[in-house]
């Protein structure tokens, strides 16, 4: 089996003991973590096929609002961050009253957080326990090699690879990337890579530069938050300094990420060609996605 045992079980074991002992003032560092897990556990059951299983999609369907209300304090917590590396010339009273809005509604979404984890958690805690000891009884026979009844993790390897083959696809045949599409390009590329590191060696240069756009895209997306929210909130005009200087970093981080993203398209997902017969549209993965991939199952 190719897939890591220990990478399949991580995810659901830190899950339930974040949601267990979530504790009433949470630290930046842990939202994120609880959004990340509650991400990796989504697209592990995705990527092996439980999602139709009745006690995986209750799962999903309880996780949920968990993360999004951990993704909404996720946000307040980097805007937050992005607001003090600002440096306008006469406005720091415009800092504070941005300051004082994202400080409002960080300690209004951690109230919802907290209702959701303490609404939800009994559930995420008795499904995930579940389904943690289905995956180990299935990769025990597995590894059992009982030929008789090989069990549903012999087909898991497969799975991963098929839905990180059909995600590159898709990232491959994405349209021609815009401010529009950019960001829903990234939660595609979010999951590939969690589904890519499942692999025993996961370490490849095609999933660091899944990571790499991940990031720049993201930091692109926090700029481009950040400036809706300014506009609302500060009643400036368009000459307000510190408006002008997040639309700077907006426009600036925008063509980071898109030249990172066309750059990774060109490098790894060769962009449709078209059938000078048929005039169809076709998408062909390189060979670092294709080993990538495969090692899901190989």
């Amino acid at each position: 089996m190719s897939l890591n045992p220990g990478k399949l079980q991580k995810p659901l074991r830190k899950l339930r003991k974040m949601v267990k002992r979530f504790p009433r003032k949470s630290s930046p560092d842990l939202v994120h973590d609880l959004r990340i897990h509650t991400r990796r556990t989504e697209a592990l059951l995705q990527a092996l096929r439980l999602d139709s299983k009745s006690n995986e999609q209750q799962l999903l369907k309880a996780v949920k609002p968990v993360r999004k209300r951990a993704g909404k304090v996720r946000d307040m917590d980097v805007l937050t961050g992005l607001v003090t590396r600002l440096h306008p010339d006469g406005e720091q009273d415009c800092l504070l009253e941005l300051l004082e809005y994202l400080g409002a509604e960080h300690d209004r979404q951690v109230r919802k957080l907290r209702n959701a984890v303490r609404s939800r958690g009994g559930e995420i805690r008795r499904r995930l326990k579940r389904t943690s000891r289905f995956i180990a009884k299935f990769i025990d026979k597995t590894l059992a090699r009982d030929e008789k009844q090989p069990g549903r993790a012999s087909e898991w390897p497969a799975d991963a690879m098929a839905a990180a083959l059909e995600l590159s696809a898709e990232l491959a045949q994405w349209p021609r990337l815009d401010a529009e599409n950019l960001h829903p390009y990234r939660l595609k590329v979010k999951e590939l890579r969690y589904i890519l590191q499942l692999a025993d060696k996961p370490e490849t240069a095609f999933v660091k530069m899944l990571g790499d756009v991940k990031d720049a895209i993201g930091e692109w997306h926090d700029w481009q938050e950040l400036g809706g929210i300014a506009k609302k909130v500060l009643i400036h005009g368009p000459r307000c300094e510190v408006l002008r200087l997040i639309g700077s970093m907006n426009r600036t981080k925008f063509e980071h990420a898109l030249s990172l993203a066309n750059r990774m398209r060109q490098e790894y997902l060769q962009e449709r060609e078209r059938n000078r017969k048929r005039r169809q549209a076709a998408a062909h993965l390189k060979r670092p996605v294709m080993e990538a991939t495969s090692s899901l199952a190989a």
